[in-house]
C-alpha cells in the first residue's frame, strides 16, 4: 500500500510522526475500528458535504454521526447534504471510495473537525484505503489539525 501522495506530502512537510497500521478489509468506519481492534471514538471518519457553495469536510469519531443542521449553523452554509460517491471519487484522488483520511485540507477541502475527536490520547485515521489505518497521538493530530475549523456537531446515533 503506498499512501495518496498528497496525504504523505502534508504529513511530511509538517513533521508528523504516525505509524501504519494493517487491518482485514472493511467497508464501513464500524467495521474498520473492529478489524482493526480500535475503539470506535478514536478512529477519525471524514464525511464529506455540499451545498451551492461547494465541498466540506466533516470529520468525527467513527460512532458518531454529523448533525448536519448544527453543522450548517456553524459554519454559515445552507441546504448542507451528502455528497454523492461519484463526486467524492473525484476530488479525492488517490484514495479508495469510502476511506478518505481526515486531512482535507491536503485535497483542497474545507475541513472543520469535532471537538469530541480532539479530546482523543490517540488517533487513528483511514490511510487512503481499506487495510491501513495511520495511528499518531492525539498531540499530533491535533497540530495537524490546527488549519481546520473546530466544533461541536456529532452525536451518538439511534438505531
Amino acid at each position: 500500500m503506498s499512501i495518496p501522495s498528497r496525504l504523505s506530502s502534508y504529513i511530511e512537510q509538517r513533521r508528523a510522526r504516525y505509524e501504519v497500521c494493517m487491518h482485514a478489509h472493511s467497508r464501513t468506519s464500524a467495521e474498520t475500528a473492529h478489524t482493526a481492534h480500535v475503539q470506535p471514538y478514536q478512529l477519525a471518519k471524514s464525511v464529506i458535504l455540499e451545498d451551492a457553495a461547494g465541498c466540506v469536510m466533516a470529520v468525527v469519531p467513527a460512532d458518531k454521526t454529523v448533525m448536519v443542521g448544527q453543522l450548517s449553523h456553524l459554519l454559515g452554509r445552507r441546504d448542507l447534504h451528502l455528497s454523492d460517491e461519484k463526486r467524492i471519487a473525484v476530488l479525492f484522488d488517490g484514495c479508495d471510495r469510502g476511506a478518505l483520511p481526515p486531512f482535507g485540507m491536503a485535497w483542497g477541502i474545507e475541513t472543520i473537525i469535532d471537538e469530541e475527536l480532539e479530546a482523543r490520547d490517540v488517533v487513528y485515521l483511514e490511510a487512503g484505503d481499506h487495510e491501513h489505518l495511520l495511528r499518531m497521538s492525539g498531540d499530533q493530530f491535533h497540530e495537524l489539525m490546527s488549519a481546520a475549523r473546530h466544533g461541536h456537531f456529532c452525536k451518538t446515533p439511534t438505531h
